[in-house]
């Protein structure tokens, strides 16, 4: 297997060459799982949401024009300033702020100072499950007692699952994406301490990726 450092550094220079080359690569419109998770933190009376991996915005966007104040955090600089730039144009700037961090490194948060957390796709990029479980550790410390947890991952039932360079570690990279494919043992530990409110399968894109949409919640 790649060292963890190369492959970190390469997908981090991946990332930032393709946000540069194609601005707001995934358009305007909210994902289908920030639009449920806006109406589960909604129902778990969040004010204020953590996003991670928040790229060019769309989803960060989308929680704002609902009302909520959103910090979003992606180690691409060039993602956020689209964001920022966005916000501004819609006139929400001021319910949302954006910090350029690795999710590898703790969160540079205060503990229990957020109400919900919300990550598409971005606990199953290039990290090793070791920083996963360190990551969700992360999470569990800057969320409030009864906060609530909604991330998507691809699985191993992905038809791009095996293909392409094998990093190890259920990690594969194909046309320049390295992503972990989850199996259900990870999504189940990564669990532990919480109530898993729901593992819910759905597909998206034109391959189509196939992902869970995992609730969980911390006890009060």
């Amino acid at each position: 297997m790649d060292s963890e450092q190369d492959l970190a550094e390469a997908q981090r220079r991946h990332w930032q060459d393709t946000y540069t080359a194609h601005p707001g690569m995934y358009g305007e419109q909210p994902s289908a799982p920030a639009i449920y998770a806006a109406d589960a933190f909604r129902a778990a009376g969040a004010k204020n949401v953590l996003e991670l991996g928040a790229g060019h915005g769309r989803d960060a966007l989308y929680f704002a024009r609902e009302g909520f104040t959103v910090r979003a955090i992606d180690f691409s600089a060039t993602a956020l300033e689209q964001l920022r730039q966005a916000a501004r144009e819609q006139g929400i700037g001021e319910r949302l702020t954006t910090t350029v961090h690795d999710v590898r490194d703790p969160l540079p948060l205060e503990d229990a100072s957020v109400d919900a957390v919300f990550a598409h796709m971005l606990l199953c990029m290039a990290l090793s499950t070791e920083e996963i479980h360190a990551l969700v550790d992360g999470i569990r410390r800057v969320l409030r007692p009864d906060g609530v947890l909604v991330y998507t991952v691809r699985h191993t039932g992905d038809a791009h699952y095996g293909t392409g360079a094998d990093h190890g570690d259920d990690i594969y990279e194909y046309s320049g994406f390295a992503v972990h494919f989850f199996p259900r043992n990870l999504v189940d530990a990564l669990a532990t301490g919480w109530t898993l409110e729901e593992v819910h399968a759905f597909e998206e894109g034109d391959l189509p990726r196939r992902l869970w949409r995992i609730t969980q919640r911390l006890p009060r």
